[in-house]
């Protein structure tokens, strides 16, 4: 498929843009698409014009005009037409304008960790009861209860080897 601006070279980005509740899809070369500035120089597409885009959404009832980092003095206006922060701190300051935005990106404003793939969980799960059985044998140690060590360690040995 050719470039819907240029109509000359392979188009290799693939653009959707919501308009008024309508997908617009755009189907372009690299250096349109660099031009249109969807991607920098190095084919990225730009986080900050995502955010951006996104923090157009936040409603701030009015309050907007008033927010503003203590630490840098960005005012949160500033943010919207930007989609960059000013400081570290800028995150504290408009957190309750934020938790919006961040639940539509993310899905929730709580992080729940990623999910570990099968063969690592397995082993994740080896290494724990590994360690438990070391702590639950040096007890039986401990307590004198030298058989029961002797157990566990011939477990521990038994779960090494795979």
């Amino acid at each position: 498929m050719l470039c819907q601006i240029c109509g000359e070279r392979e188009a290799t980005v693939h653009y959707t843009e919501i308009i008024n509740n309508k997908a617009v899809e755009l189907h372009l070369c690299e250096d349109c698409a660099r031009k249109k500035e969807i991607i920098d120089q190095f084919g990225n597409f730009s986080m900050a014009d995502f955010v951006k885009g996104l923090a157009g959404f936040v409603e701030t009832k009015g309050k907007e005009k008033n927010l503003k980092c203590d630490n840098c003095g960005l005012l949160f206006s500033d943010f919207r037409e930007t989609g960059r922060f000013g400081c570290s701190r800028c995150y504290k300051a408009f957190q309750t304008e934020l938790e919006p935005l961040i639940k539509r990106i993310h899905g929730s404003t709580k992080h729940v960790g990623s999910v570990v793939p099968a063969k690592h969980d397995k082993e994740a799960q080896t290494l724990s009861k590994i360690e438990k059985l070391k702590i639950e044998m040096e007890k039986a140690v401990q307590q004198e209860a030298f058989e029961k060590a002797a157990e566990i360690r011939d477990q521990i040995k038994k779960l090494e080897g795979n």
